[in-house]
C-alpha cells in the first residue's frame, strides 16, 4: 500500500528533467497496458495511444506550441506576466517520445451503457486512462509533462487524426533526472495548492467534514 501512495505523490507534471534517455518497448507496453486496463462507461474503452517519435513532427508541434505560448503571454500583465515568463509549458524536444491519447465517441454507440444522461463519461474515461499512464510512468521511473497549449484541430491534421474523434492530451514522455519536491506552478508562485479540508464537504455543498489528519 505504502509503494502505491508514494508512487501518487512523487508524480510530477515535467519540463525541464527530461534527459532524452530511450525508453524499451518493454516498458513502455508496461505503461500504455496501464493506459489500456484503466476503467470506461459501457466498457467502450474509447480512447487511443498515438506514439509519436519523429522529430519532424515533434517540431511542428513545438513551433505551435510556443506560438499559443504567446497568445496566452499578451493577455497577462504585471506580476502574473513576470511569473509566467519563467515557466517552461512543455518538454516536447526534450522527452524522448510523446504519446497522444484521443477520444473516440463513436465506439460503442449508440447504446453506451451509462452514458445516456451525462454525455461526458466517455471523455472521463479517456481522463482515467490518461491517470493510468501517469502513474504506471512514475512507478518505472519516467515523467510524464501533459501540453495543453495547442488547438485540437491543429493537432487532428498533424497527426491525421479522423474526424469526429478528438485528441485529448499531448503527453511527454521519458526518463528524467529527478522528480521535483513540488509542482512547477507552486514553485514559480503561480498558484499554491489548496488543503483537503477547504474541499470537504458533509452531506450538503459547504458543511465542512471533520476529517481526521493522515
Amino acid at each position: 500500500m505504502g509503494d502505491f501512495y508514494d508512487v501518487l505523490h512523487r508524480r510530477r507534471d515535467v519540463r525541464r528533467e527530461f534527459t532524452g534517455a530511450p525508453v524499451s518497448d518493454e516498458v513502455l507496453g508496461r505503461v500504455l497496458g496501464a493506459a489500456h486496463a484503466a476503467p470506461s462507461v459501457g466498457l467502450t474503452q474509447p480512447w487511443d495511444f498515438v506514439v509519436v517519435r519523429d522529430a519532424g513532427i515533434r517540431a511542428d508541434f513545438h513551433r505551435h506550441v510556443s506560438a499559443e505560448r504567446e497568445v496566452f503571454a499578451a493577455t497577462l500583465t504585471g506580476a502574473d506576466a513576470e511569473r509566467f515568463g519563467r515557466i517552461k509549458i512543455d518538454g516536447i524536444r526534450e522527452s524522448t517520445l510523446s504519446v497522444v491519447v484521443t477520444y473516440d465517441p463513436a465506439r460503442g454507440a449508440p447504446a453506451v451503457l451509462g452514458r445516456h444522461a451525462i454525455a461526458d463519461t466517455g471523455l472521463y474515461s479517456v481522463c482515467l486512462a490518461i491517470q493510468n499512464l501517469w502513474l504506471a510512468a512514475t512507478a518505472e521511473g519516467l515523467g510524464v509533462g501533459w501540453v495543453s497549449f495547442y488547438r485540437e484541430g491543429y493537432l487532428r491534421d498533424l497527426l491525421g487524426i479522423p474526424a469526429g474523434v478528438r485528441p485529448v492530451s499531448w503527453l511527454c514522455l521519458g526518463p528524467v533526472s529527478a522528480l521535483a519536491g513540488a509542482p512547477d506552478l507552486e514553485r514559480h508562485g503561480w498558484r499554491r495548492r489548496r488543503p483537503l479540508a477547504a474541499a470537504l464537504h458533509a452531506d450538503r455543498w459547504g458543511g465542512g467534514y471533520p476529517l481526521a489528519p493522515a
